[in-house]
C-alpha cells in the first residue's frame, strides 16, 4: 500500500535505488554472443510465472521494464473484483493511485534490500498485509516475494483485502464519505483508521490527497474495467 507521508522521502531517495538498480542490471546483462544459424524448429515462448489456482484466470501482461498501465490488467481486475465481491472499479482506481513509483520487479528488488520494509507489487502491499489476506485463500499457499512478478497475484490480493475491509465496517457510518472512499483509505492507511474515519474522523492531509488522487481516477478506472 502506499505511504504519502513518506512520499518525498521516496522520491528523494528514489535517485540512490535507481542507481543500484543499473549497476544490478549492467553486472546480470551477459556479453553479447556472436550470431548462430538457426538449425531445427524455434523453441517455444518460456511460460510466465504465474501457478496454482491463483493462476486461474489466463494470461496476463507480463511485468517488464516499459511503462505500465493499470488498464492492460481490467481482465484480472474484473474478475479477482467479482470473486471477492467488490467494486472492480475500486480496484482499478486503487491501482491508478499506486502506479506512482517504478513497478519493474528488479528495480523492486533493488529498493527493498534497501528499504526492507518496502511494498510489493502493482498494488503496493506489504508484506505483513499479505500474510494476512492470503490465510484460507486459493493463494494461501504463494509468497509475498511473488508479487512484483504476478501482477494478476497483486490483484488478487488487493480485491480480497477490500473485501475483508468492507466485513470491518459498520452499517451506520456518521460520515459523509461514501463505502469506496472508506476502503480505499482502509487500503492506505490501515483499517484502524478505516474505522474512525467511519465514525467521523476527519482525514488528514496525507489522507486526503490519496482521496484526492482516488476520486480523479475514477471515471478513468471506470472506462478501464467497462469492457
Amino acid at each position: 500500500m502506499a505511504e504519502p507521508r513518506s512520499r518525498r522521502r521516496w522520491l528523494a531517495l528514489v535517485v540512490f535505488a535507481v542507481v543500484v538498480y543499473v549497476l544490478v542490471r549492467a553486472a546480470d546483462t551477459p556479453q553479447a554472443a556472436t550470431p548462430q544459424p538457426s538449425t531445427g524448429a524455434p523453441r517455444s515462448a518460456t511460460p510466465g510465472n504465474s501457478a496454482g489456482p491463483s493462476a486461474s484466470v489466463g494470461p496476463s501482461p507480463r511485468a517488464t521494464t516499459s511503462s505500465y498501465d493499470p488498464a492492460a490488467y481490467a481482465s484480472q481486475v474484473r474478475t479477482r473484483a467479482q470473486q471477492a465481491g467488490v467494486s472492480a472499479q475500486l480496484v482499478m482506481a486503487i491501482l491508478y493511485n499506486e502506479a506512482y513509483k517504478p513497478h519493474d520487479p528488479a528495480f523492486e528488488r533493488v529498493w527493498q534490500r534497501y528499504k526492507p520494509d518496502a511494498a510489493f507489487g502493482i498494488a503496493n502491499m506489504h508484506r505483513a498485509t499479505f500474510d494476512e489476506v492470503k490465510k484460507g485463500r486459493d493463494f494461501a499457499d504463494r509468497s509475498w516475494d511473488e508479487l512484483p512478478d504476478d501482477r494478476d497475484l497483486a490483484i488478487e490480493a488487493e480485491a480480497w483485502y477490500l473485501h475483508d475491509l468492507a466485513a470491518q465496517l459498520p452499517t451506520a457510518r456518521p460520515t459523509s464519505l461514501s463505502e469506496d472512499d472508506l476502503l480505499a483509505l482502509g487500503y492506505n492507511t490501515g483499517a484502524g483508521n478505516m474505522l474512525a474515519f467511519a465514525r467521523g474522523t476527519t482525514p488528514g492531509s496525507q489522507a486526503q490527497s490519496y482521496l484526492d488522487r482516488l476520486h480523479a481516477n475514477w471515471a478513468k478506472a471506470g472506462k478501464a474495467v467497462a469492457g
